[in-house]
């Protein structure tokens, strides 16, 4: 397995990405602080670079490869956030970036990809049609391979928005994360860690794609079979790495019905006046259902990214 990145990590990781990704705001609203019985503090990664978290992860990555590993561009496979900030972190760093994706990928996600310089090799919609078709990708082109969450470089650069976070809101009781891959959730564990061990990080995750609670309730990684879920980025199972990390760091994670994501998502839009999508209502979903006891605590939500399909809104 590859070292659990430390809080050292994440630190260092905000002073390579400094340059080149947004410090994101963090914003409250009376209105939803009332339907959750608790103050909340919004960490808006929907206006990230390329529209989500993972331009963290991937810029920091990026930006940690030699002009070797460099040579033959960079490579992985995404349903869409990963692979637009790869291809736009790659632009960046004056390097190519082939991208697999699954068919039924979002066409607003297909065209960020594609408008970033991103060079797009599409395939079915499984887990090992995307593995097999990044192996052709990676043999034909020599690109060296960046996975969407399961590496240390990208989980430190995802925990960066929970340095963020506490720098500006330090005293939270509780941190909220949406959970599929694990490294938002990985990074955001090591950072609350390492700047108060008193903050619990809890993660949600849709109760159609629930590998993450089944797994953490079991000790054992649990693959997810058929994810049937609204939120797209969370539809991918936990790696070995991330895994280690959530079962030592992080403290519980509760399932959410796809109703009530809709339901979160729509008040996110019509209360904060902002556009998340589906995987970012997840964790609003668990606090507007009361699945959380967080009655009067301080709590701060990562509301992970905005790339929505406007014809297609669940609402």
């Amino acid at each position: 397995m590859q070292p659990i990145p430390t809080f050292h990590d994440i630190r260092h990781a905000a002073e390579r990405i400094r340059a080149h990704a947004h410090r994101t705001p963090v914003l409250t609203c009376d209105s939803l602080n009332r339907m959750a019985g608790a103050q909340l503090f919004f960490k808006c990664e929907n206006f990230q670079k390329a529209g989500a978290f993972k331009f963290r992860g991937a810029c920091n990555t990026l930006f940690s490869l030699s002009k070797a590993e460099l040579r033959g561009g960079v490579a992985t496979h995404s349903s869409g956030n990963h692979a637009a900030a790869l291809a736009l972190a790659a632009r960046l760093r004056g390097t190519r970036a082939f991208i697999v994706m699954p068919q039924d990928a979002p066409k607003v996600k297909i065209a960020a990809v594609a408008g970033y310089g991103g060079e797009i090799t599409f395939c079915q919609p499984t887990l090992e049609a995307r593995e097999t078709t990044l192996a052709e990708v990676v043999r034909e082109t020599g690109a060296t391979f960046v996975h969407p969450y399961n590496d240390p470089r990208v989980i430190a650069g995802q925990g960066t928005a929970t340095l963020e976070l506490l720098h500006e809101i330090p005293d939270l009781d509780v941190v909220l994360a949406p959970v599929g891959g694990g490294g938002l959730l990985s990074g955001t564990a090591i950072a609350a860690a390492g700047m108060s061990p008193k903050i619990k990080v809890i993660a949600v995750e849709p109760a159609n794609a629930d590998d993450a609670f089944r797994s953490f309730r079991a000790g054992k990684r649990i693959p997810v079979e058929h994810p049937d879920t609204i939120a797209d980025g969370l539809r991918t199972s936990l790696g070995e790495l991330t895994f280690a990390i959530i079962m030592g760091s992080v403290h519980d994670i509760v399932t959410v019905s796809e109703e009530a994501i809709v339901a979160a998502m729509r008040h996110v839009w019509e209360r904060m006046k902002i556009i998340i999508e589906p995987s970012s209502a997840v964790p609003v979903a668990a606090l507007l259902e009361n699945k959380l006891a967080v009655s009067g605590k301080r709590v701060g939500v990562i509301l992970s990214g905005g790339n929505v399909e406007l014809s297609k809104l669940p609402f």
